[in-house]
């Protein structure tokens, strides 16, 4: 399975830019005027997981190998980018083709870095971003119902679903309240529409905050609510300062952090709460000294598990023994995991648990 994507969207001057460099290195430039970042910018950050240290030195595995994220840093967006206003119709598009989106909101103020609207207030930021993307989606969505109602026409059963789900969703997109992002997914699978509508999915919300903690405080509040409403958590960041600590060793890092009585990993908050938007678990395997981190929808079965490694693998599918992280833990290796009973031999049909250790047997 290829790295999820997940787009970094928000204003211009929020700081998307400087909190992509601090989770990916990548160096992308940073200025403080709007649209530096014009074609998005693309890194690809390993999912930080103690679990697959612990499997691989039990495991004797002199190779690991985490699964990934693929964050994309796309130009911002501004008041009118549905009907093409800044770098909006390219904004739109780039966004369509994320799995999952972390709207950064601005909640700093800087006499170096002008905020395009003038003054902070990170609700009307986000509100102003949702209104624009929902005003693209419905643009959409009449397409999309125009083809259907033309196919439907002609008595397909398909396209008669089609037009109820996409109707329905047209509702709750251009509705007045939050998108029920949830029902309109749910409704848009049961019809086999597939949409690359924005307001649906998974989201993000990051506060780029600065040293002023009472401001931070005071604006965080009224976001985390309007977060809250549409089902969205909040993450509060100073991406300034985690950009500058990626470019340390990580001993001075250490240090730094220890001088700022910075006591918790933002980048990894980041970077687990982006992997955990999908809905996905992790499993490991253990084959010809590497120990590998694997990233797949919860549900997904043995054999798709297996496919996932490669191909053939699910093709040629025999069966999979599994332990459980916590087991393979106690017991230490394979051996002893199938002495205690811990060490279980499942079918193509297994439903994979996060945390599975786990070894395929396939015919070629």
């Amino acid at each position: 399975m290829a790295s999820l994507r997940v787009g970094i969207v928000g204003l211009p001057n929020a700081g998307k830019t400087t909190l992509f460099n601090a989770l990916s290195r990548v160096g992308a430039p940073v200025a403080s005027y709007p649209f530096t970042t014009v074609e998005p910018n693309v890194g690809v950050v390993s999912l930080p997981d103690a679990r697959l240290e612990k499997v691989a030195d039990l495991a004797g595995c002199g190779k690991k190998v985490p699964a990934t994220v693929r964050f994309v840093d796309i130009a911002g967006l501004v008041e009118g980018a549905s009907k093409g206003e800044g770098l909006g119709n390219r904004f739109l598009a780039n966004i369509r083709e994320v799995d999952a989106v972390i709207h950064v909101v601005r909640a700093f103020e800087s006499g170096n870095v002008a905020h395009v609207a003038g003054d902070v207030d990170p609700v009307r930021d986000a509100d102003l971003i949702e209104t624009e993307i929902r005003l693209a989606d419905m643009e959409s969505l009449a397409r999309m119902l125009d083809k259907a109602k033309r196919d439907a026409k002609s008595g397909d059963r398909a396209a008669r679903a089609r037009v109820e789900a996409l109707e329905a969703v047209e509702e709750l997109v251009g509705g007045e309240g939050p998108v029920d992002r949830e029902r309109a997914s749910r409704l848009l699978a049961g019809a086999g529409v597939e949409s690359g509508l924005i307001s649906i999915k998974p989201v993000l919300v990051v506060m780029n905050a600065g040293e002023d903690e009472e401001t931070s405080a005071h604006l965080q509040a009224p976001l985390e609510g309007w977060a809250a409403a549409r089902g969205c958590p909040v993450l509060v960041v100073n991406a300034e300062i985690e950009a500058e600590l990626s470019e340390l060793e990580p001993e001075e890092a250490a240090e730094y952090e220890a001088e700022m009585g910075i006591t918790e990993e933002s980048l990894d908050r980041v970077v687990r709460a982006a992997f955990e938007m999908l809905g996905l678990v992790t499993f490991f395997s253990i084959d010809s000294g590497e120990c590998r981190a694997w990233q797949i929808p919860v549900g997904c079965h043995a054999a798709q598990a297996a496919g996932c490694i490669h191909t053939d693998f699910e093709k040629g599918f025999v069966k999979a023994d599994v332990v459980h992280y916590d087991d393979f833990l106690e017991c230490g290796c394979f051996a002893k995991a199938r002495d205690v009973g811990h060490l279980r031999s499942e079918g193509r049909d297994y439903v994979v648990k996060d945390g599975d250790v786990i070894h395929f047997k396939f015919t070629s």
